[in-house]
């Protein structure tokens, strides 16, 4: 991975960039489904803006240019991992690492003791990738159209708040 790369908490103000930044992501994963009607998609500016306000997600910058973003909530004991966006000419470096990293380290700062994501069933790179980081499958839940969502959870470790 680029070491130029350095990761930092998102703020509010990060909003255009980070829903810009999902919506190339997320276009791969609409080939896939076959749908361009997937939240990540179809989500507004006002909508991105106020989920990033008291959010425990990281940003990933090359130099000022945002290469990646996840977004994370504590809720209880759970810390709620979501939207994890690479930049398309970005995607395999070892970013989509880094942050996953970074968003579970400021979960346990926060007091959560496990991390929860989900993806599609026929997201094949993103279960890869979780499964790699320590997430394992805990449900699936059948959509209407025939795909499930993979709910994967990870304990944190709570000893190693560096």
């Amino acid at each position: 991975m680029n070491d130029d790369v350095t990761v930092r908490p998102i703020r509010p103000d990060d909003a255009g960039e980070v829903m810009t930044l999902q919506r190339a992501a997320f276009v791969s994963e609409a080939l896939i489904y076959g749908t361009p009607d997937m939240p990540p998609l179809t989500q507004t500016l006002d909508e991105v803006a106020a989920e990033l306000i008291d959010n425990l997600g990281c940003v990933a910058l090359d130099g000022t240019r945002m290469v990646g973003a996840v977004r994370a909530r504590r809720d209880g004991d759970l810390l709620l991992v979501g939207r994890l966006s690479i930049a398309p000419d970005q995607q395999g470096q070892g970013i989509g690492t880094r942050l996953l990293a970074a968003v579970e380290r400021r979960g346990v700062e926060a007091g959560a003791t496990e991390a929860e994501l989900f993806t599609g069933s026929l997201s094949e790179a993103n279960l890869r990738l979780y499964q790699r980081e320590g997430y394992a499958e805990s449900q699936r839940v059948p959509g209407d159209d025939g795909i499930e969502e993979v709910y994967m959870r990870k304990r944190l470790d709570v000893d190693r708040r560096d």
